[in-house]
């Protein structure tokens, strides 16, 4: 059974929530350093626009914990600025995707949970992670375009979103060209070419209309479907696999 009175200390309080997570979490405890500032390499990974972000801008962290898992999920925890007893937990961005890939991505905003590792945990595992699921998948969905556009820039991605086909907009003018030829307009507040409408035939025709145009040009198209996302709500079967700011939107 667990301590009803457990030690709510901001390192114990890690190390139990830690111990009470699905999966393998370690938990690291980084002290106080003499009044120096020094967390900042920490928060700037903190991933979060809401509640945890606002508490990071008022009050510099002199010390905190990180939970780490071996899938490289990292959560940190810090203590909630204000009277009474009450932490921050918020997913940590990966290191290993690059910063333009985040865009376009929510925030996994993080949660404020009171000095009791065992309901914290529940609220992380119910709350926090699904979140951060969704939002990796997404960030890791946009690097992994960003390669192919990087490995091959020979080639237009046509990606289905909300029932308009979408692309990026292309360097080359002559592919813009053909674009706008076959139906699709410019969106300047979103820098991206769409291609709407309410009869999916007619855009598919346009889609290979202007596919074998560019074809002509030695230009090749990947028509992608949207990543499905799971509902807020729920967790995923199972953990999505490694990958390996100041905390402001990415």
């Amino acid at each position: 059974m667990p301590d009803p009175t457990p030690d709510t200390g901001l390192g114990s309080f890690a190390a139990v929530l830690a111990g009470e997570l699905p999966g393998d979490w370690t938990s690291t405890y980084h002290p106080r350093r003499g009044g120096l500032n020094v967390h900042h390499v920490l928060t700037d990974r903190v991933w979060d626009m809401n509640d945890v972000a606002e508490a990071l801008a008022k009050r510099n962290v002199d010390h905190c914990a990180v939970l780490a898992r071996h899938d490289g999920t990292r959560l940190f925890v810090a203590e909630q600025p204000g009277p009474g007893e009450k932490y921050l937990i918020a997913a940590m961005a990966p290191a290993e995707v690059p910063d333009e890939a985040f865009s376009g991505v929510r925030e996994p905003d993080g949660i404020v949970v009171d000095a009791d590792p065992f309901s914290a945990a529940a609220d992380v595992t119910l709350d926090l992670l699904p979140r951060y699921y969704v939002a990796l998948a997404q960030a890791r969905g946009n690097a992994d375009e960003l390669a192919l556009r990087q490995t091959d820039p020979r080639r237009v991605v046509m990606t289905w979103s909300d029932g308009s086909l979408v692309v990026d907009k292309p360097d080359r003018l002559d592919i813009a060209r053909v674009l706008t030829e076959n139906g699709f307009t410019f969106d300047p507040d979103r820098d991206i070419y769409v291609l709407s409408g309410d009869d999916t035939n007619e855009q598919a025709a346009s889609a290979r209309a202007a596919g074998a145009r560019l074809s002509t040009l030695g230009v090749g198209v990947q028509l992608r479907h949207p990543q499905a996302r799971p509902a807020l709500g729920t967790a995923p079967a199972a953990p999505p696999p490694t990958v390996a700011s100041p905390h402001r939107s990415r």
